[in-house]
């Protein structure tokens, strides 16, 4: 089991380090190289993580007399590290046919399962990054009384999360789409000479301004930073097309959107002291109301 978790971590963090994704390794194998099984796997793991950051602030808390009593407690605490993977598998499952047909009209070449295995690789690394901010959760859930500061850090803490994965998807695939282009870029000249070899002859066709010393110069080094560069980071010379910005800022709204109702339909996941635990809430208002009312509790009261 030790073993399977050593691998499951690993997987993600050649994702955190950028090694999965790096230009070169694209450029190779036409394809994010991730195993879809074992990112699941790291992913159930970090989001439970942060499901138990996330309950703690359930189990220290006075709660009325006639709701006295650890059992509530400990079930929420259960509930949140079974139900914060969920919130994430389902809000996959719910918008990977959009990203796909989305993936298809900018030009992309990627199939049905390389696509899985970029969308769970930017998962993943949106729940490394909730899971490692678990502990700040963690602190401040048993360090205050406030239920409404702790729901708006949650959700501050799901948004930076969810930024940074969906900025890592948007720039993984972006990379994948430009290979086609690269691939045209450096066949082009050699098509070129071997025109004007058809028309002028070998000696006049050898004289290709491409193969300038300044040229290889310039090639080399956008070569160098495009393989330095972190998984965050658009390679050297490389520029998001309007179109492709436009339709992807239309689905990360989309999956925003989605996650955060589903994560809606799912509550509670912190548990107030002043209400019996359930597994689900009452279908009531929605998540972005709810959210304006406990910021509205934090800054000015009942």
């Amino acid at each position: 089991m030790w073993l399977k978790l050593r691998t499951w971590l690993a997987e993600v963090d050649g994702l955190l380090r950028g090694e999965s994704t790096a230009p070169e390794l694209l450029a190779k194998t036409g394809d994010v190289s991730v195993s879809v099984r074992r990112t699941l796997g790291a992913i159930i793991l970090l989001c439970m993580i942060y499901g138990l950051c996330m309950g703690s602030y359930s189990l220290l808390k006075a709660t009325p007399p006639e709701l006295a009593g650890g059992a509530d407690r400990c079930w929420q605490l259960v509930a949140s590290m079974v139900k914060t993977p969920l919130v994430f598998l389902l809000t996959l499952l719910v918008t990977f046919p959009s990203l796909y047909v989305l993936n298809a009209l900018i030009g992309s070449r990627l199939r049905a399962d390389g696509l899985c295995r970029l969308l769970t690789a930017a998962v993943a690394v949106n729940a490394a990054v909730l899971a490692s901010l678990g502990p700040i959760v963690a602190f401040f859930s048993v360090s205050t009384n406030s239920h409404p500061f702790v729901v708006v850090m949650n959700v501050a803490m799901f948004s930076i999360a969810g930024f940074l994965g969906l900025a890592f998807l948007l720039q993984t695939l972006h990379r994948l789409t430009v290979l086609v282009e690269s691939r045209v870029a450096r066949d082009l000249p050699a098509k070129r000479v071997e025109a004007s070899q058809s028309h002028f002859g070998p000696e006049t066709a050898g004289q290709s301004p491409d193969d300038s010393p300044s040229d290889a110069a310039s090639a080399a080094l956008l070569e160098k930073k495009s393989l330095d560069s972190s998984p965050l980071e658009m390679p050297a010379g490389q520029s998001l097309a309007q179109r492709t910005r436009l339709i992807f800022r239309c689905w990360v709204v989309l999956f925003a959107l989605v996650g955060a109702q589903m994560g809606w339909v799912m509550r509670p996941f912190i548990g107030s002291p002043d209400l019996p635990f359930t597994w689900f809430r009452e279908r009531q208002s929605n998540f972005f109301t709810a959210v304006l009312h406990a910021l509205g509790k934090l800054l000015f009261g009942e």
